[in-house]
């Protein structure tokens, strides 16, 4: 076994003394026999030799996972020896009976679990007369680690027992200076002692106050020192954001003060005359010219001061300091966590100078170290303790938005089964009414001789039923593909600059009919008046907006008001102009609304109340639609209602902004008043129905319409019939739509005939991309205001009547 290896005890002790150790070591292990590997020199009769060359008279070696440990008894030379053999050597009989037998060993104790391990090693190769020892030996070797603190306390407090008994029952030997070897071994004792206590309370408790209270109080009292306190620093600050290139390099102001940024928190005095220094904040101006020892301490480094006074001498503000005090020597020992300065373990000597051994220096390492791992443990229980509250906080606050989630859900199923109840039956109402009058007309006939006939009356009354039960149809399905259009992004405004008043009389004469037969009245009230605060638009009237979208919000909110006013009711249409928006208001003495129910009013598919199913038309679409229209114009709608009393919707929407166009130009809406204009149409258009449509009303107009539905022959016709404009339908078949638009521009003949395209589908969603391809206007197919088409050819055909040749 090498000799250089190191150990934990070496002594000449007696006989007597090495069998109480030898007791001590084999109990101290309290473990079951196949967890422990006990191993006496009796098991080597066999191999007296091997221990003989190792001056080996006896051992005890005791080998675990808590506590290993290694006691030889070594023979020494120039020492008296008697003739008492140990009882031991005597039963095994490994030694002659005569030979003599010391009285004294080198004790020696080994905790190395190296060394054990060598030993161990070592002794396999003499024990093949014993398979069960040598089993238990392999078992054990490879888990031989550092002994649990407890036990080692333990063991070595027994120890200093055994050898202080010796020496009270023996005062006159002389035996080197074993008495000083007592009381060394009682300082480890209440070393190992305090540091299990204190790794203990670590492990225990979470409570870092307590464990640095206790530590200061146990610690004064085991070095005698006057006073024990914890310095802390204050928390570094967050890192400042990262700097532009040249700030960073601009060189930044010292701060030479920060290295006493902190306070003590703890303290332990001996006595009450040790004035308390407790929660003091050392003297900014005494550490500018020793500011760098805060990084010395972050790296570990350890201050003994024995005299203030000497170390100090260049520094007496410090000595003043220390002084008021009353510290005379002290003994710094850093507390660094995670590589992080926290703070400092300071012994004050008050009572005169003191010299700090090696001893104590490295047992205040030693707590240091423990105050870190405990300082660490909280930081991280209370990081731990921030996050589970901020898990539980996002766990709470994800079920509330899955709560909420699901609620939505499910009103959103209910809205939508109740819109398709009320959609159903608003849809098969008219359409009922239609093929039912459709049918009564086919199957009777008028003026058939022997037949029922029906009247020219009776035909116009049942056609105007018809009509107004197909526009209905048709105004339902608009609200509800406008409404899809616009929540998909696909809506584009088209703004122009329009007649306020003028849109105002075309709702209202929309409308008269309906309101007639509801028996209320329509009011229209124009509060135009010069103002200085409307920009470059030269009159109040104009306002540009997208007017097909406004004249649609003004319907929405009137043809809503008519619905829901009774008999003899009145309801007020009020436009104004305030700096840049134009206001329109809508004022009934209707019904009214609740004021619970106005947060649902704007909501898709939702009436107020499920009875209004039955008494009132309408998907509940028309107000969601107005206030999507609304907003996408940049304003937005407010509603004030009584209940039982009635409503008034307040719409404002802000001037657009127009790049070039700064005057109005002619008016797109036909007023009924001008004449007819009258010219060649050309209409490219392959359904018939559609196209049967657009020649009627046309021709009604006084319009020539030439209806062509192939595209190939369309071209060929075109230089002979020389039309003023060309009404084109996208889907022509024959030919692409672009290859028409091209041949218009790139002839001579007709490349100042006017287009417009009739859009549907897809196309509609790019109607300025048909513009940039040579097409005049655009007009959305199914038509919904037959108006609107003669409006728009109108204006096209005026164009090409002033334009050149």
């Amino acid at each position: 076994m090498p000799s250089t290896q190191p150990f934990t005890f070496s002594r000449i002790l007696p006989v007597t003394c090495f069998e109480t150790l030898r007791r001590v070591m084999q109990g101290i292990v309290r473990l079951p026999a196949a967890e422990v590997l006990v191993v006496t020199e009796t098991v080597l009769a066999a191999s007296t030799a091997w221990l003989a060359r190792q001056g080996i008279r006896q051992f005890v070696l005791v080998a675990s996972k808590s506590f290993s440990g290694l006691l030889l008894g070594k023979s020494t030379t120039g020492i008296p020896v008697t003739q008492e053999i140990p009882s031991s050597y005597q039963h095994n009989g490994s030694l002659n009976s005569q030979e003599l037998i010391p009285t004294v060993y080198l004790v020696e104790l080994w905790f190395d679990p190296k060394t054990i391990a060598d030993f161990l090693a070592e002794l396999s190769q003499h024990l093949s007369h014993s398979p069960e020892t040598l089993d238990l030996l392999y078992q054990v070797t490879p888990h031989l680690q550092p002994n649990d603190p407890t036990l080692q306390s333990q063991f070595t407090l027994q120890l200093v027992e055994a050898i202080s008994s010796h020496y009270s029952q023996h005062p006159t030997c002389d035996l080197s200076s074993d008495g000083r070897t007592a009381e060394k071994l009682r300082q480890q004792v209440e070393q190992e002692r305090l540091l299990n206590q204190v790794a203990s309370q670590i492990r225990k408790s979470l409570e870092l106050p307590v464990i640095l209270e206790t530590a200061v109080q146990q610690l004064r009292c085991f070095l005698h020192a006057d006073r024990v306190v914890i310095y802390q620093f204050e928390p570094h600050p967050l890192p400042a954001l990262e700097l532009p290139t040249e700030l960073q390099q601009a060189p930044q102001p010292r701060e030479p003060l920060a290295v006493n940024a902190g306070r003590i928190t703890h303290e332990a005095r001996a006595h009450d005359q040790i004035p308390s220094v407790l929660d003091q904040i050392a003297g900014e101006k005494c550490f500018i010219e020793i500011s760098t020892c805060r990084e010395k301490y972050r790296k570990g480094s350890i201050q003994a001061i024995e005299d203030i006074t000497t170390t100090y001498a260049e520094a007496p503000c410090l000595i003043q300091l220390l002084q008021q005090a009353k510290v005379k020597a002290k003994l710094v020992v850093p507390i660094v966590v995670q590589k992080k300065l926290w703070g400092l373990l300071i012994a004050h000597q008050c009572s005169g100078t003191r010299q700090w051994q090696d001893s104590e220096k490295s047992f205040l390492v030693n707590i240091a170290e423990h105050l870190a791992i405990a300082i660490q443990q909280t930081q991280l229980y209370t990081q731990l303790q921030q996050q589970a509250a901020m898990l539980s906080e996002h766990v709470v606050e994800r079920t509330r938005d899955l709560h909420d989630a699901l609620n939505a859900a499910q009103s959103a199923n209910l809205a939508k089964t109740e819109f398709l109840s009320a959609i159903s039956h608003e849809l098969r109402t008219p359409l009922t009414c239609i093929i039912g009058m459709a049918a009564t007309l086919l199957r009777l006939p008028p003026g058939a001789e022997g037949q029922r006939f029906i009247s020219l009356e009776k035909q116009q009354d049942y056609l105007r039923t018809i009509q107004k039960s197909g526009e209905h149809l048709l105004e339902l399905i608009n609200d509800i593909l406008d409404l899809s259009q616009v929540e998909a992004g696909r809506t584009i405004l088209d703004i122009q600059l329009f007649s306020l008043s003028q849109t105002a009389n075309e709702c209202l004469r929309m409308l008269k009919d309906k309101a007639e037969q509801g028996g209320v009245r329509l009011e229209l009230q124009l509060k135009l008046k010069p103002s200085s605060e409307i920009g470059l638009l030269p009159k109040l009237d104009q306002f540009a907006a997208d007017p097909r979208r406004v004249r649609q919000i003004l319907l929405n909110l009137l043809s809503n008001a008519i619905k829901f006013t009774p008999s003899g009711g009145q309801v007020t249409l009020q436009i104004w102009r305030e700096q840049n928006h134009a206001i329109f208001q809508v004022e009934d003495t209707g019904i009214g609304i609740a004021e619970d129910q106005l947060p649902l009013l704007f909501k898709k598919f939702q009436q107020l109340d499920g009875s209004y199913h039955r008494r009132y038309e309408g998907t509940g679409l028309g107000l969601a639609l107005t206030k999507q229209l609304v907003e996408l114009h940049g304003g937005w709608i407010e509603v004030d209602s009584t209940l039982n009393a009635g409503s008034t919707f307040t719409v404002w929407l802000p001037n657009q902004p127009l790049d070039k166009l700064e005057t109005l130009p002619s008016l797109s809406l036909r007023s009924e008043l001008s004449p007819a204009i009258s010219g060649r149409v050309m209409l490219i258009h392959r359904q018939e129905e559609a196209a049967t449509l657009i020649c009627n009303l046309l021709t009604t107009a006084g319009y020539q319409v030439v209806w062509m539905m192939d595209g190939a022959t369309a071209l060929r016709q075109l230089e002979i019939l020389k039309p003023v404009v060309v009404v084109l339908e996208i889907q022509v078949a024959g030919v692409s739509s672009d290859e028409v638009l091209q041949h218009l521009q790139q002839n001579p003949v007709t490349r100042n005939t006017k287009i417009l395209v009739l859009l549907s589908g897809k196309a509609a969603l790019d109607s300025d991309r048909w513009l940039t391809e040579g097409a005049d206007d655009y007009l959305i197919e199914p038509i919904a205001h037959p108006e609107a088409l003669l409006d728009k050819v109108a204006a096209l055909a005026t164009t090409n009547d002033a334009s050149p040749a």
